[in-house]
């Protein structure tokens, strides 16, 4: 199923907000988030360096693909230490941030997923020897991950590219690659695959990107056992996946926990509110 992009093109008609985007929001709504990371990670395709976001890649929305998988080779090496930094003293490079989330096929976050980076230098080299520009980390409660690296370099053959793989628990590993928008060598690199592309932006001497996965994880989009009566809808209250609330006289049902706002009335966000 295919879905409207996040962002607009300027002017047009409004855009159709998908299932992810409202669930981040809500997701966002509902945590303490550290300062570097106001709102949550930003999600793919939610912020671009120019006026035109590219298409999604790809949306977990009612079944469509996972994210795709990509050749790992010949620079991976097992038993990388688990960190979210990759940043070492006197490292050169350009500093690059990647945030974002892990969902599963009904757009659910997945928690305690593995995500194992590895990348090139500045120069272009891979340390085959040590674990340098190598780390594991697992999404939090969330579902999100966080990586502070640097912007990989070029070598022979290949565009700009992080190397990862990522396993939910008890469940198959992806291995894929990540790629950056506006690369020339994009247009010549045989295994680039533009479903890949992180959204990435300019942030004072820093680049920030994201890129958010999709794992084929079935799962239940409904509510949880134990829904608990709440009333009637109120922007500030805090609902429970279960919580049942009447609005306008019809009664809904929580899907997703999240914190009320004004424009999140139950008839407005199916991905937060089914008619009971």
């Amino acid at each position: 199923m295919n879905h409207t992009n996040d962002t607009n093109d300027t002017g047009g008609s409004p855009r159709l907000v998908r299932r992810k985007t409202v669930l981040r929001a809500a997701l966002a709504a509902t945590a303490a988030i550290p300062v570097s990371l106001i709102g949550g990670p930003a999600l793919a395709r939610g912020f671009a360096a120019s006026g035109t976001a590219p298409e999604p890649t790809p949306a977990c929305d009612d079944g469509d693909d996972p994210t795709p998988e990509q050749i790992e080779g010949p620079y991976f090496k097992p038993h990388s230490p688990e960190r979210t930094s990759l940043l070492e003293p006197g490292l050169p490079g350009t500093p690059l941030t990647v945030t974002g989330y892990v969902f599963g096929r009904a757009c659910r976050p997945l928690t305690g997923v593995l995500l194992d980076f590895w990348q090139a230098d500045d120069n272009g080299a891979y340390d085959g020897t040590g674990f340098r520009l190598r780390g594991h980390q697992y999404t939090d409660s969330r579902g999100t991950f966080a990586l502070t690296t640097i912007v990989p370099g070029l070598y022979p053959g290949r565009t700009r590219h992080l190397h990862v793989k990522v396993q939910a628990p008890g469940r198959s590993v992806l291995t894929t690659q990540l790629y950056f928008p506006n690369e020339p060598r994009n247009n010549t690199d045989t295994i680039f695959d533009p479903r890949l592309l992180m959204t990435v932006r300019d942030a004072g001497g820093r680049r920030e990107a994201a890129f958010d996965f999709v794992l084929d994880v079935p799962q239940d989009p409904g509510p949880g056992p134990d829904p608990t009566p709440t009333g009637t809808w109120a922007v500030g209250v805090t609902y429970r996946a279960g919580d049942r609330v009447t609005y306008a006289g019809r009664a809904y049902v929580c899907l997703q926990p999240h914190t009320a706002q004004p424009g999140w009335e139950p008839p407005a966000v199916p991905a937060l509110w089914r008619a009971a």
